[in-house]
């Protein structure tokens, strides 16, 4: 267990990997110099709020569900591109509270998953070698020298991105666009578009019918803010530790040091280690964090994470992020499951079925199935019904935009139909349509797996 003294700085005297090479260090000085005065994105009390939200999910008192955008992308950032993915998260959430009868944490890959790690340094096309893409907050996609160069202004551009993100979504959760009725009538729009609508009516039906029940028993918006306001929370990979490390303040109550670029935090399965510079940043911050776990995770190795990020135990505070395979996650996931229930750490289990199910069309594009995503998630909730234990949420990447990335579904998007509208900057999302699809699709499963 790691027991030296921490600050937001004692990373940088640790091994780092999935760094950009900024060719000029004084520019990048700047851009921390200016990120640590700007105003902090997110508060300790909303990050509190969201570790004892979490703290049920661990107890299985309540469901997460986060999802989002691969990599927020600078060019695409409009109202539009924002309001149709919280559209769909609050589609999402409310028919999976319904199916399981207990209250969804809705956490957002939003207002900061602007970076992404990558397999190599480099990239090559036509001959030509560049530096790879890194996402928005790095540099540019455009397969040049000049896009390829890690800006540090950069930096400061996506801060003020996420800050215009946020304001944009507590408007939206408090200003009435997540009201219960609003959003169950865009469920019940997709219903009666969806070529299943038979399949999902049912589940819509019953809504409808407790909606009307509640009316008759006079609770509705007005005497009850939750059925017309509700909480978001915002969250990213904390891959750019200079980044994170200038949004990192102490709290003046409690002393305690929070990251305030998001409300949540994970680490990728690329930058786990022990005892490298990202687990040494994280241990130090109060934020709820995710990790990434993958067919390569040891259960050794995982409760040495637990051990270092965190020492107390606190439910809540640690969320493990399944990214197995469609064709792995049975057999790679029962020892994991048993370690951490056999070290009695209190932790969330949450599902991605997207990460572990990328491959490449005829066509050359990237792609993901709807069939094997679903089925990763079936084994998923089969693991921890075999092992005594609660699978504790889902992690999706997708969009509320209609791009045609995933093949399949219920709209059968076909490897020809990608080339349509293929307008992800990194790796393939569902569209809005698929990612409600599936919360149909897992309502079942959810319900058996609480009952």
């Amino acid at each position: 267990m790691t027991t030296s003294i921490w600050t937001p700085s004692s990373w940088r005297s640790k091994p780092i990997v999935q760094q950009p090479q900024y060719p000029d260090i004084s520019a990048l000085n700047h851009a921390e110099a200016t990120l640590n005065n700007m105003p902090p994105l997110v508060f300790a009390g909303e990050i509190n709020q969201l570790q004892n939200d979490l703290a049920k999910v661990a107890k299985g008192k309540a469901f997460l569900l986060q999802g989002g955008d691969c990599a927020e992308s600078f060019s695409e950032f409009n109202a539009d591109k924002i309001k149709d993915t919280f559209k769909v998260l609050m589609q999402m959430a409310i028919v999976m509270t319904f199916s399981a009868s207990c209250p969804v944490v809705k956490v957002g890959r939003i207002a900061g998953q602007y970076a992404k790690p990558r397999s190599s340094d480099m990239e090559s096309s036509n001959g030509i070698e560049l530096p790879s893409y890194r996402g928005d907050i790095v540099n540019g996609i455009e397969f040049t020298n000049d896009a390829r160069q890690a800006d540090p202004e950069r930096l400061v551009t996506a801060y003020h991105q996420a800050a215009s993100t946020l304001n944009l979504l507590r408007a939206f959760s408090r200003g009435g666009f997540a009201d219960l009725h609003q959003v169950h009538a865009w469920n019940q729009n997709f219903v009666t578009k969806s070529p299943l609508c038979k399949k999902y009516q049912n589940l819509a039906d019953q809504i409808d019918q407790s909606i009307r029940f509640m009316e008759a028993c006079g609770i509705n918006a007005t005497n009850t803010p939750q059925l017309h306001e509700t909480s978001l929370y915002t969250s990213h990979e904390a891959l750019l530790l200079g980044y994170e490390e200038a949004l990192t303040r102490q709290d003046s109550l409690s002393g305690n040091w929070y990251d305030c670029s998001a409300h949540m935090l994970w680490i990728g399965d690329r930058t786990r280690q022990p005892d490298h510079a990202h687990v040494e940043f994280l241990r130090g911050v109060k934020n709820p964090i995710g990790i990434k776990v993958g067919p390569t995770t040891k259960p050794d190795d995982l409760e040495k994470l637990l051990a270092v990020l965190n020492p107390n135990n606190e439910a809540g505070r640690i969320t493990l992020i399944a990214r197995m395979g469609a064709e792995k996650i049975t057999d790679f996931l029962p020892p994991l499951v048993r370690a951490v229930k056999n070290g009695g750490h209190q932790v969330i289990w949450s599902s991605d079925p997207m990460h572990g199910n990328t491959i490449k069309a005829s066509s050359g594009y990237k792609t993901r199935s709807v069939d094997a995503i679903l089925k990763e998630m079936k084994g998923f909730f089969e693991v921890h019904r075999a092992e005594g234990t609660h699978a504790g949420g889902v992690h999706f990447e997708m969009t509320g935009q209609n791009v045609t990335e995933c093949i399949g579904g219920a709209y059968m998007i076909s490897e020809q139909d990608l080339a349509d509208r293929y307008h992800t900057h990194c790796d393939p999302r569902l569209n809005g349509e698929q990612a409600l699809e599936l919360a149909y699709l897992i309502a079942d499963t959810l319900k058996a797996a609480r009952q």
